[in-house]
């Protein structure tokens, strides 16, 4: 039994109020789909990339050991790398207050100092596995966005759990506790209004 007291005026506001808790509801709920949609639509990207990655790396590796095979371990150690400038770039976009990375490594890489002993083998190498790096970036990007949209959706699936189980129900009976009682004091109320009036 509700230990609010019973009044025609309080019965609307809780009527107004679970109208509101409803259209929450069903805006969570709604948010519910739109987050479980994008997070599908990022692992099939992954996935994609996932499979993008592993080829560049089997190619990269061909490449290092024909670079390895020329130069040898020493020759290719002293190969000059190119100069770490590289910038990993961040995009922001945003999905429902979820702030989702887009990251890559763009343009070309720096250009390294001139080597003594040049080579195609070893250009090759270094060509393959900055293509390697620039994979990575993005699938750095998306891993931290899934992350995100998995978080804010958990969040979401509580408060429509809560809302469904626990405050839409206390507050339906509520409302059907205080209509009842209505009920009784106007039906009291119309029995003394009668007895009064019979007994004058």
């Amino acid at each position: 039994m509700s230990e609010l007291t019973p009044t025609r005026s309080l019965l609307i506001a809780l009527a107004e109020e679970r109208s509101t808790m409803r259209e929450g509801y069903a805006f969570l709920d709604e948010k519910c789909l739109l987050l479980a949609g994008e997070m599908l639509r990022q692992v099939r990207q992954q996935q994609s990339l996932a499979g993008q990655i592993e080829a560049a790396m089997r190619a990269a590796r061909h490449t290092l050991a024909a670079a390895l095979a020329r130069h040898g371990l020493h020759g290719l150690q002293v190969y000059p790398r190119e100069p770490s400038t590289r910038r990993l770039l961040v995009e922001l976009r945003s999905l429902l207050g979820v702030a989702l990375l887009q990251t890559r490594a763009p343009g070309a890489p720096p250009q390294a100092l001139p080597a003594v002993n040049r080579s195609p083998e070893a250009e090759a190498c270094r060509a393959a596995w900055d293509h390697v790096l620039e994979l990575l970036a993005e699938l750095a990007g998306l891993s931290a966005s899934l992350a995100r949209l998995h978080a804010e959706y958990r969040r979401t699936v509580r408060r429509v759990r809560a809302l469904q189980d626990v405050l839409l129900p206390e507050l339906d009976a509520d409302i059907a506790d205080i209509d009842a009682r209505l009920e009784d004091i106007e039906r009291e109320d119309a029995a003394t209004v009668r007895a009064r009036r019979r007994q004058s």
